[in-house]
Parts: C-alpha cells; sequence; structure tokens
C-alpha cells in the first residue's frame, strides 16, 4: 500500500506515488482507464495527473481526453478521497496555436476548460505547463492568486520553469500576502540526459543539475515526471535499447548509473527499473514521482518499487557522474 505525503505546508496529503493520465482517453480506453485507475485507488493511490493538452495530438480524439476520461471515473468516486492536478498554459496543438501561451488570459482559459473537462468545482492543484522568461512573474501570479481566492483552484505549481523564476514568483506572492507555487514538477530520474537532445525534444532542465541545490531549503515538494527515464535501464539491461532512446540519455554518468542500479537490484532481489522509481522516493527533500502504467498490472509494479528503501550508502552509489 502506498504511504501518505504532505505537499509543503499545504492541506494536500497525497500518495507516494502520483499516477500521469497523459495516455487516457486516446491510446487507453475508458474501460482500461477504469481499470488501472481502480486498482491505483485501491493500493493507497490518491494523487492524479493530467493536463488540458493530453490527447490533443489525437485528431479525432476529444478536446482534453485526459481530463474527461478522469472526470467520467470520478462520477462513480468520492470526489474528496482524490487529489486532482491539472496543467494549462501550453501550445493548443488543436488549431496550431504554438505560441507562448503562458499570460493571464490564456492560462485562465485553459483554467475554466479543466474544470468543464473534469466535471469538477475546484482543482487541488494547478500547474503552469511551462514559463513564459520573457514576461513579467506578478501579472502571472496575480491570476493564480486570483483563481485560488475564488475557489477555482486550492493550491498551484510550476512545471518546467527553472529555479530562480519559482523563486522571483514566490516572492513576489509572500509581497501579495499569498502563498506562492507550492510545488515544482521537474525533468528528473535517475537516467541524466544529453542535454542537446532533451533541449531539442522541448525537455527545459534536468532538475537534479539545475534546480535542485537553489531550491533545497525552499521548502517546495518536488513532483518529477520522466520519473523512469522511460525505461532506460531496463531495456539497457535486455540490450533492446532503442537508438532514440539510446541518443537521448547518451550521457557518460549512465554507464556507472547503470551498473550501480543493476548491483543493487541483484542485492535487492528486485527489478532494476524498481531501483530507478525508488531512487527519486527515497531522496531527503519530499518528492512524489509520477509515473506511467498502461494496466493494472503495471500499477502494482510501481507500487511495490516505491516500498523499496534504499540506505544514504546506495543512494550515493546511484547518484555517480
Amino acid at each position: 500500500m502506498l504511504s501518505k505525503v504532505r505537499i509543503g505546508s499545504t492541506d494536500l496529503s497525497v500518495s507516494a506515488l502520483c499516477y500521469g493520465t497523459n495516455m487516457l482517453g486516446t491510446a487507453i480506453a475508458q474501460p482500461e482507464a477504469n481499470a488501472i485507475l481502480d486498482r491505483f485507488a485501491a493500493l493507497g493511490g490518491n494523487f492524479l495527473d493530467t493536463a488540458r493538452s493530453y490527447g490533443d495530438w489525437i485528431p479525432d480524439a476529444p478536446k482534453g481526453a485526459s481530463e474527461r476520461a478522469i472526470g467520467a471515473w470520478l462520477k462513480g468516486r468520492k470526489r474528496e478521497d482524490f487529489v486532482i492536478a491539472t496543467k494549462g498554459g501550453l501550445f493548443d496543438m488543436r488549431v496550431g496555436d504554438y505560441r507562448n501561451r503562458v499570460n493571464p488570459e490564456d492560462v485562465r482559459s485553459d483554467l475554466l476548460e479543466s474544470l468543464e473537462h473534469l466535471g469538477i468545482d475546484t482543482i487541488d492543484l494547478y500547474w503552469l505547463h511551462m514559463d513564459n522568461v520573457d514576461a513579467p512573474v506578478a501579472p502571472i501570479m496575480d491570476m493564480l492568486i486570483d483563481a485560488k481566492a475564488e475557489g477555482k483552484i486550492r493550491w498551484f505549481g510550476a512545471s518546467n520553469w527553472t529555479a530562480a523564476r519559482v523563486l522571483e514568483a514566490n516572492e513576489y506572492a509572500r509581497g501579495k500576502g499569498s502563498e506562492g507555487f507550492v510545488a515544482l514538477q521537474p525533468f528528473w530520474g535517475l537516467a541524466k540526459p544529453d542535454e542537446a537532445h532533451a533541449a531539442q525534444q522541448g525537455y527545459v532542465l534536468y532538475f537534479e543539475d539545475h534546480a535542485e541545490q537553489a531550491l533545497k531549503d525552499s521548502g517546495l515538494a518536488i513532483i518529477p515526471y520522466c520519473s523512469q527515464s522511460r525505461g532506460y535501464f531496463a531495456m539497457r539491461e535486455k540490450g533492446a535499447l532503442p537508438e532514440a532512446l539510446a541518443a537521448f540519455y547518451a550521457n557518460p554518468a549512465n554507464d556507472a548509473r547503470f551498473e550501480a542500479a543493476r548491483r543493487i537490484a541483484a542485492d535487492r532481489g528486485v527489478g532494476i527499473n524498481d531501483v530507478a522509481l525508488a531512487y527519486l522516493v527515497n531522496q531527503p527533500q519530499p518528492t512524489i514521482p509520477i509515473f506511467g502504467a498502461s494496466s493494472p498490472a503495471r500499477v502494482e509494479e510501481s507500487v511495490k518499487a516505491a516500498e523499496l528503501r534504499l540506505s544514504p550508502e546506495e543512494l550515493a552509489a546511484l547518484r555517480v557522474g
């Protein structure tokens, strides 16, 4: 069973893993989505992550397909039992709008659509999906603070923001007598990326290299995506590493991390992918990985991995390079 973690100074008590739902409503149809969500809930999972844009890359899918799938499932559940997180401010792929949409007007529009798709009155944790580094933080934060005051969101966080921008935004919010971002959703897993490939594919910054130390004492919860590094270590162990994935993670540090993970997995009698997920769960600062699962069995595997407790020595061995 998944234990619970409190997000910073909020009243949000969430499961030690967050289920990422980007494939629900498209690659994973509603009956299968229901089975996955049912199993996650049965194992103590209560934290779901989605986005206004998830599913919009499928032309014939309904707008906000992932959110709609969650909303349909929630109708048979007690709303208060689950912490629903969604994101706004990404490109509008439906109409080919690839300008930066992190501004008060577009984010508010996305927020209202998300509430409709999910069929709920309040979003527990609302993420800005990206940043607009050319825009001042004040209007963006004012919009989020207002949405919280209106009861449309309870708390808000930043995905793909730099540490400097998060700290600047939170300082502004404090000056307004409000709490700012309570969590950060960064790109982070045990495998370190080749930064050129990562940037080319739209991944902003690898948390461990670019934000971790700056945010160490910030009190923010860290809720990373790509938490299992797309299965890099498991596929590498099987000798079945796709060329594109090998190029994405072409970093010398991963040779040492692979050997350390394989050794720990053998010592513990678990899979190497379990060690990769446990690496984040066992971080000293509150870290709640977002994981993906295409079946109830995959949910069970990840929940089991989250129960693995790594020693400080094992964490140090994995954190090489």
